[in-house]
């Protein structure tokens, strides 16, 4: 389903759609979409220029028009968001950008807010509160789901643990370990290091003992929540 161009506001003067904030929502669930779009419909100061459904539109929608703020799902059926969010903080720097999601565990939280994001909800928020949040984060605020909250916190409390960390991991697997939060494949990695790719899986190993975790997943996790690496 290509992009709906909903259109600057429909009930809104010309003068006013100009002086009103500009939206773009990138959301696979019809349903949900259209949730989206309603929350905003007949808002005076927030205009939902574009709601795609897909990475492919959302990436077009983002590069084409001229939004001031993006609201975005983080499970699309052809991308992730975590992805797209790192693009809009590349091609438009100044943009505000929130998730509102299902996906409320830690991971997804500390990836979003990493990539760039400044807000979080979940998708059982009310429509007055994600009209009021993008209201709050074109202001410079971080609306942030209360449950969500609770994971900032954690994260927070935990960075008295970074500087034992960095002590703990060497150079060579610090580096390993970002290349592993950016997607990269051993082989990738070893090239880009210029290291044997049979030594990498040893690397990895160490990573996780060092870390205490257990997989590729919980590492990178827990690489960002100690402050180890920035994959924004």
């Amino acid at each position: 389903m290509p992009c709906l161009g909903v259109g600057l506001g429909q009930s809104m003067t010309d003068k006013a759609a100009d002086q009103a904030v500009r939206l773009i929502i990138v959301e696979d669930d019809p349903a949900m979409r259209q949730f989206l779009v309603s929350s905003f419909a007949g808002e005076t100061d927030i205009a939902v220029l574009s709601a795609c459904s897909t990475f492919a539109e959302g990436a077009k929608a983002i590069a084409t028009l001229k939004a001031d703020a993006l609201i975005t799902d983080l499970k699309l059926p052809d991308g992730h968001g975590f992805d797209l969010i790192r693009m809009a903080r590349k091609e438009l720097p100044d943009m505000e950008i929130m998730v509102i999601s299902v996906l409320g565990d830690e991971q997804s939280v500390v990836t979003a807010i990493a990539a760039g994001a400044s807000g979080f909800l979940l998708k059982d928020s009310r429509s007055l509160d994600i009209v009021n949040s993008v209201r709050q984060l074109i202001s410079g605020r971080s609306p942030i789901s209360t449950s969500v909250a609770r994971y900032i916190i954690q994260v927070v409390q935990k960075t008295d643990q970074t500087d034992s960390a960095k002590e703990l991991l060497t150079e060579r697997e610090m580096d390993i370990l970002w290349g592993i939060a950016k997607g990269f494949t051993y082989k990738d990695v070893a090239e880009k290091l210029g290291i044997s790719s049979k030594t990498v899986p040893s690397h990895i190993k160490n990573i996780y003992r060092k870390l205490e975790v257990n997989s590729r997943s919980e590492a990178v996790f827990e690489a960002i929540q100690r402050g180890l690496i920035n994959i924004s």
